[in-house]
């Protein structure tokens, strides 16, 4: 499979070896992306994305164009969703988002959510989300947070809507965010009563596992058309 490496950051250079071990060719590695365009992803089986919330939408429109599935790690730009979304129905394309491509972190979404279905009817609980990442990180909270935010929001009754940081606000679900040096990515729920707590935590040791996953996504996606998330990757759908 030739692969389009979009943004060579990183993430891009982890991505590179664990592709070449498994087996595939890097056809491109841009580490420009203002310079992208169409022609130069066309060659491509499957491209990789990981820049910026400025740069995503665009880059995503030129994978389209260029009939290249597309696998976007880029969080933040997910205020131009429905329009990228008609833009991929116009081009019949195909796209893979994900907020994380960890192996594990999305085998622990489904176990937030599970937990938040059980603690649906304990009220004497309460819930916060906190995240922890490396100090060059743009985003905060965190894609991730967010998505184990809204996963516990769409089953979690008491809890209405997210906050970044504390809130006075019982409905509000609390994501705290710390940033500190060389720290891949850190993600806890807790739940906690008068009488004692209850935590579910993930802790990604080093960026393998992200790389792991956007390179499994890549051969999922090889002539997909639609959208698709890392649940039909893994089949937990």
């Amino acid at each position: 499979m030739k692969i389009a490496l979009i943004g060579y950051g990183k993430m891009g250079k982890a991505i590179e070896p664990i592709a070449q071990d498994r087996g595939h060719e890097i056809v491109l590695r841009s580490t420009c992306v203002e310079e992208m365009d169409t022609n130069s992803i066309s060659n491509a089986d499957v491209a990789i994305e990981f820049t910026n919330p400025e740069s995503a939408s665009k880059n995503i429109k030129h994978c389209f164009e260029a009939g290249t599935p597309v696998i976007v790690g880029t969080t933040g730009w997910y205020h131009n969703y429905e329009e990228v979304k008609r833009l991929l129905e116009h081009y019949n394309a195909a796209m893979l988002t994900a907020t994380n491509f960890s192996l594990g972190v999305n085998i622990f979404l489904e176990i937030n959510t599970r937990l938040a279905e059980l603690m649906e009817h304990q009220k004497q609980y309460d819930v916060k989300v906190s995240e922890t990442h490396h100090t060059e990180k743009l985003d905060a909270p965190s894609g991730t947070a967010i998505t184990i935010g809204e996963g516990i929001i769409d089953v979690l009754s008491r809890k209405i809507k997210w906050s970044d940081g504390l809130s006075d606000e019982s409905e509000s679900l609390d994501i705290q965010s710390i940033r500190e040096p060389n720290v891949p990515g850190t993600h806890q729920v807790t739940y906690q009563s008068e009488v004692d707590e209850l935590k579910i935590e993930h802790v990604a040791h080093n960026r393998k596992g992200f790389a792991l996953g956007a390179v499994i996504a890549a051969e999922f996606m090889q002539h997909k058309k639609g959208i698709y998330t890392m649940k039909d990757v893994l089949k937990l759908s």
